[in-house]
């Protein structure tokens, strides 16, 4: 017996490229229009991202801090995709679907907390010199 396979899932080949880019852009221009704490925190990577240029001393250091930046954009737009499938499911207070979203909520924070800590570190380098 084969297994149902979705009508919506792609076939392969350059035309599966193609559809993953343009999902892609529409995630992140859903991303842009409807998330506050999204546009906050992507407009704070555009001003952080030419410190980290400066202040990177190699290659690796300058892509861990902007890596860091990235990481919590990554987190925040998985935290609102979880966010709205919640709520498509339903508005009402339910305690379960109240853990899930403060669980990306955590998630978020957690990711802030670890990219002060590589800025901090990176900086203090630079302060301290090559004693940490």
């Amino acid at each position: 017996m084969t297994p149902k396979q979705s009508p919506y899932k792609s076939k392969g080949g350059f035309g599966r490229l193609f559809n993953a880019l343009r999902y892609s852009a529409r995630g992140l221009a859903a991303a842009v229009r409807h998330e506050a704490a999204f546009r906050q925190e992507l407009t704070l990577v555009v001003v952080l991202i030419p410190v980290a240029l400066w202040i990177g001393r190699s290659i690796g250091e300058t892509l861990l801090l902007i890596g860091a930046l990235f990481f919590i954009l990554i987190v925040e737009i998985l935290n609102s995709a979880l966010e709205a499938l919640a709520d498509a499911v339903t508005i009402e207070h339910h305690p379960m679907i109240g853990r899930a979203k403060d669980l990306g909520s955590a998630a978020v924070m957690l990711s802030i907390l670890f990219c002060t800590l590589v800025w901090l570190c990176v900086i203090g380098a630079h302060i301290l010199g090559p004693k940490i």
